[in-house]
């Protein structure tokens, strides 16, 4: 392991906006802890170039919020919003992750049927070992029912490293 973070950690609110995402926190919530798990490793800056950094997100109910607007205004006979279309996709945040970070591995999402971190770690293990990423950036997030932000954590695995 070569970085962790979880968020919220001691005295977190919710985590910042995210511009280009709306109505929900589960973007704002991933790139929090993405963010904060990239410093931890790399400080403020970018890893250097070819750094083959994948993103992978794990959430077995993905952007429930979003889904659930989507869901009502549809059954509402209403209009849905043009960014729905775009963030309703967990990629999307954990693409603007790789894009923000500049990280040029492979961006992979996964809604796993039984423990998350078990299969995501599975997953991270195919990326390292097969070849197709150099490290990977596995993030867990699932939303809280309550309409609270929910909690996620990120840990930044490597070449050789194993959960």
């Amino acid at each position: 392991m070569l970085a962790r973070a979880r968020w919220p950690e001691s005295g977190d609110g919710p985590p910042p906006p995210v511009p280009g995402f709306v109505h929900s926190g589960f973007a704002p919530l991933v790139v929090a802890v993405a963010d904060r798990c990239l410093r931890r490793r790399y400080g403020d800056g970018p890893p250097p170039a070819g750094n083959r950094t994948a993103v992978l997100l794990v959430s077995a109910s993905g952007d429930r919020a979003s889904a659930t607007h989507v869901r009502a205004t549809v059954a509402a006979g209403g209009r849905v919003g043009p960014l729905f279309f775009f963030q309703s996709v967990p990629n999307s945040v954990a693409g603007h992750v790789a894009a923000r970070w500049g990280l040029d591995g492979p961006v992979v999402c996964l809604s796993p049927t039984g423990d998350g971190s078990d299969e995501g770690a599975a997953e991270a293990d195919l990326l390292l070992y097969d070849g197709d990423a150099a490290q990977v950036l596995l993030v867990l997030i699932e939303q809280a029912l309550d309409g609270t932000p929910g909690e996620a954590t990120a840990v930044l695995l490597g070449e050789g490293t194993r959960q």
